[in-house]
């Protein structure tokens, strides 16, 4: 409870201690005017310089006065933060008192009277401040900090008494120049011919970082706030270890997941760490999609450095065994060149060993109930994964072929390979960009309305307000209702904008998972290295997290462009073309579908990816069948335009009718 407002009073009485307690003990104050500020008064001063009457300076929270020493308010100043100290003080000019006041804002003001003569940044919130003489050097400004850090400054700059030393003329000898810019563009480009861009050192680092997750998921779940329908869900625990053999300082842990995970804390700052000295910690995750990736930072020897350290989390956190399904509108089917393996070895986790006749049939349910089913084929070398959702597809592939290698890893064979020669599913990868882009314009449009409303909502309130301040009472003219639908317009708009932006967070992460299945099938494909794969990653997911201004739709289509300009371009022509250097958001999706079936045509064709642009690899690869010849110009693309059409149609059915004829029928399993 707040106490009332402060009544302060001046007394005639002023004199010692002593004889002001026993005036007090022997005769009652009395009370010679009192004053109602209407707020806390935060500290009083009473000043008086040359001579002149004294003025009572008191500071509120949201105003200065000055008052005569009768209780007539002199002046007043409306503030514009909130104040923390103030400081009255003699001016050079006379009749007018400078104060300076600090507020939480970590600035301090310098008025004359109610004018701001002079505002300057400090480094802390200042608690009191004064005006001294340090030596020679008068009106020095001192402040104290809360956490007693006090600091001396002064107004006005810093002089500068740097002066240019004077060019001593000698004669250049350009050929001696000429030969030493040779030998350092010599040296520049073997630089960037064998180590890259950065030097690669050998030593090793000074800080390393390992991370353990915990085999057993928390007995209470840390995902309290987190509801997926029915199903409850569960943490783990993730143990990070930090070990330096020097004395660092400024590290900073970062731990980043994919949304929609969840940590419980995803930063972690160390202002310093002694040597051999050990950090251990832990934070939960709550796991739905993706498998978290953590960093760390470090300063040794005054060079930042970063290392990070990946590790992934058990399948469970996501998804939970059920029941396989005997249809899926979508089916992909990945080839190996090993024997089948039994995917209760492979998922021991999601299979009863009672079920020794469904081994080769698995069914998966995310915690979103989605539900993927994997079928192993009994006499061939091929695994199919089918979902309702295009999407879903991509955890349990990425998972099954990681499962593989290490279980063939373990086995001693090292030549384990997999592959996809099916037809690429660009169809169902080009409606996800669809329903993205049109969320993007939806909430364009929706925020454009709502700024029109909100500008229709202050100009009513305008004229209200007019009418109520006029002295001759008029109409309202049906103001007040144009005011109540006009207000109910922009609480609807504002929950449709909020709602299209949960609606495009959702299409963001489904258009993430489909882009990594795309990307993981591209690589299957092609055969395609791990830096050729990481180039593909970075062309097509340059953004964590969607925004209005800058989208993943203009981002992508300006990467792809970028390859198909330089290590997948076909001729000199092609290298020659400018790209745009603004990036805006585009009238429709058409280019950037244009495009990313472009590069798989030039993949195809034998084109190479990689960041130089030296050579082109040529490009006489035979298509798989599937495909169709993308137009290399907007001459050739209305005579192929129906062809594509058919391909992209029915690209789904040649998938769905690859032949499998030892997988055997879910007979006997039920949905």
């Amino acid at each position: 409870m707040m106490p009332p407002p402060l009544f302060f009073f001046a007394q005639d009485y002023f004199g010692y201690l002593k004889s002001s307690v026993k005036l007090i003990k022997n005769f009652p104050l009395q009370v010679d005017w009192t004053l109602n500020i209407g707020e806390q008064a935060l500290d009083i001063c009473i000043v008086s310089f040359n001579q002149s009457a004294s003025s009572v300076f008191v500071l509120g929270e949201r105003n200065f006065f000055c008052l005569k020493d009768n209780g007539q308010i002199r002046f007043m100043k409306k503030l514009d933060c909130s104040p923390s100290c103030f400081l009255p003080y003699c001016s050079v000019s006379e009749g007018t008192i400078n104060t300076l006041i600090g507020n939480h804002n970590n600035m301090l003001h310098i008025y004359q009277d109610v004018t701001l003569k002079w505002a300057t940044q400090l480094p802390h919130v200042p608690v009191a401040v004064r005006v001294g003489c340090l030596h020679d050097l008068k009106g020095v400004i001192v402040t104290l900090s809360d956490n007693g850090h006090l600091q001396c400054s002064y107004l006005g700059t810093d002089p500068s008494l740097f002066q240019a030393p004077k060019v001593e003329s000698r004669e250049l000898n350009y050929d001696e120049l000429d030969t030493e810019l040779k030998e350092l563009q010599k040296i520049i480009k073997d630089v960037n011919k064998s180590q890259g861009v950065w030097p690669i050192t050998e030593r090793e680092d000074d800080l390393k970082i390992s991370a353990m997750v915990s085999p057993n998921f928390d007995s209470v779940s840390q995902a309290t706030d987190v509801e997926v329908g029915a199903d409850l869900v569960p943490s783990v625990t993730v143990k990070v270890t930090l070990q330096n053999r020097v004395g660092l300082q400024k590290i900073k842990l970062s731990i980043y997941v994919q949304p929609p995970l969840v940590l419980t804390c995803d930063q972690f700052t160390f202002e310093f760490m002694g040597k051999y000295f050990k950090i251990f910690f832990f934070f939960v995750s709550c796991l739905f999609r993706a498998a978290p990736v953590a960093y760390g930072g470090s300063q040794a020897r005054g060079i930042p450095r970063v290392i990070q350290c990946k590790f992934r989390l058990p399948l469970k956190l996501i998804c939970l065994p059920c029941q396989p399904s005997k249809t899926a509108s979508h089916k992909l089917t990945i080839d190996t060149n090993k024997s089948p393996v039994s995917l209760l070895n492979l998922f021991p986790g999601f299979a009863s060993q009672s079920e020794d006749d469904q081994v080769n049939v698995m069914g998966f349910r995310f915690l979103g109930g989605s539900r993927v089913t994997l079928l192993a084929s009994k006499t061939s070398q091929r695994y199919r994964i089918q979902s309702e959702q295009f999407e879903d597809l991509w955890l349990i592939t990425n998972e099954l072929i990681i499962r593989l290698q290490e279980y063939f890893e373990k086995q001693g064979i090292k030549d384990f390979a997999c592959s996809f020669s099916g037809s690429m599913p660009l169809q169902e990868y080009f409606e996800l960009i669809d329903h993205h882009f049109e969320l993007r314009i939806n909430g364009e449009n929706l925020e454009e309305l709502l700024s029109e409303r909100a500008v229709q909502f202050r100009a009513i309130q305008r004229r209200l307000l007019t009418r109520f301040k006029d002295k001759t009472p008029a109409p309202l003219q049906h103001l007040d209702t144009l005011l109540d639908g006009t207000y109910k317009q922009v609480i609807a708009l504002a929950d449709a904008v909020e709602e299209n932006q949960g609606n495009l967070f959702q299409s963001f992460t489904r258009l993430k998972s489909a882009t990594h299945l795309v990307i993981l099938l591209i690589g299957l494909w092609q055969k395609l290295s791990a830096d050729q794969i990481a180039i593909l990653e970075a062309a097509f997911l340059p953004l964590q997290q969607d925004a209005q201004e800058l989208g993943w739709e203009e981002m992508v289509d300006a990467a792809i462009s970028h390859l198909l300009k330089t290590c997948l371009s076909k001729s000199s022509k092609e290298q020659a073309l400018n790209l745009s250097s603004q990036l805006s958001i585009p009238k429709d999706t058409s280019r950037l579908k244009k495009h990313i079936t472009l590069l798989c045509d030039r993949l195809a064709k034998g084109g190479r990816l990689c960041l130089s642009t030296d050579a082109v690899a040529p490009q006489t690869m035979v298509m798989p069948g599937g495909c169709a010849t993308i137009p290399e110009s907007d001459l050739e693309e209305r005579s192929i335009e129906q062809d594509s059409t058919e391909l992209f149609t029915n690209h789904k059915h040649l998938i769905m009718e690859t032949p499998m004829p030892e997988v055997s029928p879910l007979q006997g399993v039920s949905e």
